[in-house]
């Protein structure tokens, strides 16, 4: 793996983390194309710390609001001001124990399917048709509204989300609306709950560290994250515009006629 391919790697998870086109789908296409078979799955998973660092640079307000929060509940001065943030804890923490749950599950099988461009195609196009549905959904929740049950069937729609091209962002975004939260909230929370989980598997990843290093050197490593931190903050900001605007269902016009392709050019020249 060359710093080329790095950088092509990183780019794309740079985008397709954020905008909800899947980014394991979209990588497991690449690696396909580009022969890239010998990358471990490690490497998407640093490429995911990447977008971590974006995640928080971007709602930085709202978590160093929540640990200040946490940090006079726990010394026990209660504030009036803290409730909002310390309900986002527990529904963060309900929505991380389903997604824990069914995304270990599905787990087992994101290898073999990340390497069958086939399906792949197919979990586009169930994502694309998923994205269209956000045309009918308006909300008015906001937190104080969201209920335990909401923050699971959220959480579970993150799980889901761990198969390549399934979008994470994608179809958690459009699982909030369809409860009826409002766009705003949908979007961040949404990336919110996508924090313990990226750092859940990076801690069950760290024990193939060598074996990461073994294929890919630091450098190399290096730029696709650099990469990705730079791009991966320009798609969050394009796409929080997007879903304040109501036009998540756009990216359909995109996935669908991909899922296309991919299936055209997999059996042309398999």
């Amino acid at each position: 793996m060359n710093y080329f391919d790095s950088v092509i790697l990183g780019i794309i998870q740079g985008i397709t983390e954020f905008l909800p086109v899947s980014s394991s789908g979209h990588l497991a296409v690449m690696k396909y194309f580009l022969g890239l078979k010998d990358v471990p799955v490690l490497f998407d998973v640093m490429l995911h710390v990447a977008t971590l660092i974006v995640v928080i640079a971007m709602f930085w307000r709202r978590i160093v609001g929540i640990v200040v929060s946490l940090w006079f509940w726990i010394t026990g001065k209660k504030r009036e001001e803290d409730s909002i943030n310390l309900w986002i804890v527990i529904l963060v923490l309900a929505s991380t124990v389903i997604t824990a749950l069914f995304g270990l599950f599905l787990s087992n099988y994101e290898e073999k399917i990340s390497k069958n461009p086939l399906i792949v195609a197919c979990l586009f196009l169930i994502t694309g048709l998923f994205l269209i549905t956000t045309l009918w959904f308006r909300g008015s929740k906001s937190y104080k509204d969201m209920s335990i049950g909401n923050a699971m069937f959220i959480g579970l729609a993150q799980g889901i989300g761990v198969l390549p091209g399934i979008s994470r962002s994608g179809i958690t975004i459009t699982s909030s609306l369809a409860i009826k939260i409002n766009r705003e909230t949908a979007a961040e929370y949404s990336f919110l709950i996508s924090i313990p989980a990226i750092v859940g598997a990076v801690i069950l990843k760290l024990k193939d560290i060598n074996q990461l290093l073994n294929v890919v050197s630091i450098d190399v490593l290096a730029v696709g994250f650099v990469t990705t931190v730079i791009v991966g903050f320009l798609s969050l900001s394009i796409l929080l515009k997007i879903v304040r605007k109501g036009r998540l269902y756009l990216f359909s016009f995109y996935l669908i006629p991909l899922a296309v392709l991919i299936f055209v050019k997999y059996l042309m020249f398999r």
